[in-house]
């Protein structure tokens, strides 16, 4: 059976949710939910992504992703298997470590809010910490939400305390923000309003006018697809050839110039370098692009200028400064 289409459009909002392999405790120790955190990182820098909520359980994650790209399947499928091939070669394993595909409920905006507070509350309902306890609690966003000095670029607290009764980005009003989750923990009717057992379980979160307009939307979709119009795949390669050619503008190179030099060239490399950073383009799509032959090769030059980049540096600096 095939698998259905993900609906994916700019502004987008998901309620994300991955489990690991026969509900196994992928992130049992604390180093793996570092090394989690920092692939999302990397994911959110590459795909553009704001990230509202995030906690990462022992067997499982959640997110509340907004994409102002239509790039959700192609963020995920970087995350996931990055992480994946970083972890089982960290422990010298083999095999799939997610089960199944990842749940990605659609949001609409003005249930963005109750989607945080639910991803928040998670380790509380799974008696890992007490509400008042995940302003210290590190694997969960509200510790950032809490201690703005730990906040990621990507990571926007608005929804949550706006929802939360319009509440501030201050100290105090964080420290309601707390004292909201300890009440909406307790309130059994609270969590029914905000419709808490759908979070998971449902297609998408919000009204049901939302939900049909979505339901159009995807079949208009899915007509495109079968009338052989350009996916999300495509476009999203679209993007990233934009991209390729604004950093060849930025240090004055050609198409002649990607065929005609080296496929070792220093500015070549900048090129990859800096794309693998900003974007999620695969190493053999760069290679071919770029006329750098072994995706393999271009993978170990490009980590070579992250980690010294002096050679590369009259490069690098031109193409930091150019904008899609």
């Amino acid at each position: 059976m095939p698998r259905k289409l993900r609906l994916e459009y700019g502004g987008a909002v998901y309620h994300v949710i991955s489990r690991g392999n026969y509900r196994a405790h992928v992130f049992g120790q604390e180093g793996t939910k570092f090394a989690f955190l920092k692939c999302l990182d990397e994911a959110c820098e590459k795909a553009g992504w704001v990230v509202h909520a995030w906690c990462v359980m022992s067997n499982h994650y959640h997110l509340c992703v907004e994409t102002p790209q239509p790039n959700l399947v192609e963020g995920m499928r970087w995350l996931q298997a990055t992480f994946a091939v970083r972890f089982n070669r960290l422990r010298d394993e083999r095999g799939h470590l997610f089960q199944g595909r990842y749940q990605a409920l659609l949001v609409a905006p003005d249930a963005v809010g109750r989607v945080c507070h639910y991803i928040h509350l998670n380790p509380v309902r799974a008696k890992l910490v007490e509400p008042h306890e995940l302003g210290v609690w590190a694997w969960t966003s509200a510790a950032a939400l809490v201690q703005p000095r730990r906040r990621p670029r990507w990571l926007d607290v608005t929804a949550a305390l706006v929802d939360a009764g319009g509440l501030a980005d201050t100290a105090a009003g964080r420290g309601k923000y707390l004292e909201y989750l300890g009440w909406l923990q307790e309130d059994e009717r609270g969590k029914k309003e905000l419709e808490f057992e759908r979070m998971s379980r449902d297609w998408a979160v919000g009204t049901r006018e939302f939900k049909k307009e979505l339901i159009r939307a995807h079949g208009e979709l899915v007509a495109r697809r079968k009338a052989g119009e350009a996916g999300n795949r495509e476009l999203t390669q679209e993007l990233w050839l934009e991209h390729l050619q604004s950093c060849l503008r930025a240090i004055g190179k050609t198409a002649e110039d990607v065929e005609e030099d080296p496929k070792g060239a220093v500015w070549k490399v900048a090129i990859a370098a800096a794309m693998k950073q900003r974007t999620t383009a695969s190493n053999p799509w760069l290679a071919r692009q770029l006329k750098m032959g072994s995706p393999f090769r271009l993978s170990r030059l490009a980590s070579q200028c992250r980690h010294d980049p002096t050679e590369f540096e009259p490069y690098v600096r031109r193409i930091a400064k150019c904008k899609v």
